[in-house]
């Protein structure tokens, strides 16, 4: 019986799906995997949610226009206590970032699901879309003085050949701690959940499922899903006050140089 149980990593390997059509473009196989699925359900899952949520648009909302309403509300606050009102420009890509993740992080809580955010390849894909962007507008906005977003207010000169370097690593390591901080807290998080799946399934196969020594068990998996609940919810909300934070200093400069 044990032997048949998958390791708690198995829930992380990307796999083709077995009746989708393969396809090979330039040498790479292109054909869709569990993670693609599970991302496009996702994607689905956002839109089907917004637009029932504002199909009526009644005055007094009912239930799934008040939540609609209500990540609108929140994220909008979020942007303009980080970004500022110039920040609410970019207001639909945070908060496109913000319901994307959100869903794919939910969504992999369902039994027998896939969680594409425990890829380190699809959070520094999106971690990788921000910093460009922030890039990007930096420079049309400030042009080559955007790169004095890296000499700090008030700093001697006998310092900046050390202090310039240092703001540089830093400005170049975001894309890294932001798609490493929600990859790592998917994969850990879910590894916990499979691992006391695994303690639950194997004391309740020596003694039975309610036996004392499985009850235990049982009792921290709803434990740690009920956090893992709360943990989705919180690194999508991370994820999107990291962008406007990083969208601000694209935008203002730091409002001191």
């Amino acid at each position: 019986m044990l032997n048949q149980i998958a390791g708690p990593m198995e829930q992380f390997v990307v796999r083709p799906l077995s009746w989708a059509p393969s396809f090979q473009l330039g040498g790479y196989d292109l054909t869709l995997t569990n993670t693609g699925l599970w991302m496009l359900i996702a994607a689905v899952g956002v839109t089907l949610f917004l637009t029932i949520g504002m199909a009526r648009g009644a005055l007094v909302p009912g239930r799934w226009q008040s939540m609609a309403e209500m990540a609108y509300e929140f994220i909008a606050n979020t942007v303009r206590q980080n970004a500022g009102e110039a920040g609410m420009k970019f207001f639909p890509l945070i908060f496109t970032l913000f319901m994307f993740v959100l869903f794919m992080n939910l969504f992999g809580l369902l039994p027998y699901s896939f969680t594409p955010t425990s890829h380190i390849v699809v959070t520094f894909a999106m971690a990788l879309l921000v910093f460009l962007t922030v890039i990007l507008v930096g420079l049309i906005r400030h042009g080559f003085h955007f790169f004095s977003l890296f000499v700090p207010g008030g700093v001697p000169a006998w310092l900046l050949p050390v202090i310039v370097p240092i703001e540089v690593i830093s400005f170049l390591s975001r894309p890294i701690s932001l798609s490493v901080r929600l990859f790592a807290n998917m994969l850990a998080g879910h590894t916990m959940l499979k691992v006391f799946a695994m303690f639950v399934v194997s004391l309740g196969t020596a003694g039975g499922i309610l036996s004392a020594g499985s009850v235990l068990p049982m009792l921290g998996i709803v434990a740690v899903t009920a956090l893992e609940f709360l943990v989705a919810g919180l690194q999508a909300y991370v994820f999107a006050v990291l962008t406007s934070i990083y969208l601000n200093d694209a935008i203002n400069l730091h409002e001191h140089h």
